[in-house]
């Protein structure tokens, strides 16, 4: 399901130290740093982000196919991580399902993991154009 719709989200920081206000839509959450890192661990860091909507996008992707397939899935659990290695960021994805199924449903919910669409913008070339406007207080 390809769209040409913009979304966004907007980052706010002011003089507190790391702690910013992220909105998304009608949500309003905190992205901070640990406090070994000098934030006060208000909320998750900001790669955890990325992990967190991979994680969440493959569990609600698997729960949409096996729900429209009427299978027997209890519950989904999705575990992602990643690191740096040999010159680029590597993720792994780990997804547990809990319930009755057999090999060849066990197969094809790792296929459509693999279609989520965080994963499928992780994994396609990605452009980033960043632009600076400076406000005067």
């Amino acid at each position: 399901m390809e769209t040409n719709e913009i979304r966004s989200a907007t980052a706010i920081i002011g003089n507190d130290v790391y702690k910013t206000e992220l909105r998304a839509r009608t949500h309003q959450l905190i992205a901070d740093e640990p406090k070994d890192e000098g934030g006060t661990d208000l909320g998750p860091r900001p790669g955890d982000f990325i992990r967190m909507g991979l994680a969440s996008c493959t569990a609600i992707t698997l729960r949409m196919y096996a729900n429209r397939k009427k299978w027997d899935v209890h519950e989904i659990r999705v575990e992602v991580s990643n690191g740096a290695f040999d010159g680029k960021t590597a993720y792994t994805t780990k997804v547990e399902i809990i319930g009755n199924i057999d090999e060849e449903q066990r197969k094809r919910l790792l296929q459509i993991a693999k279609l989520c669409p965080v994963h499928k913008a992780l994994t396609n070339p990605i452009e980033i154009d960043t632009q600076l406007l400076v406000v005067g207080s």
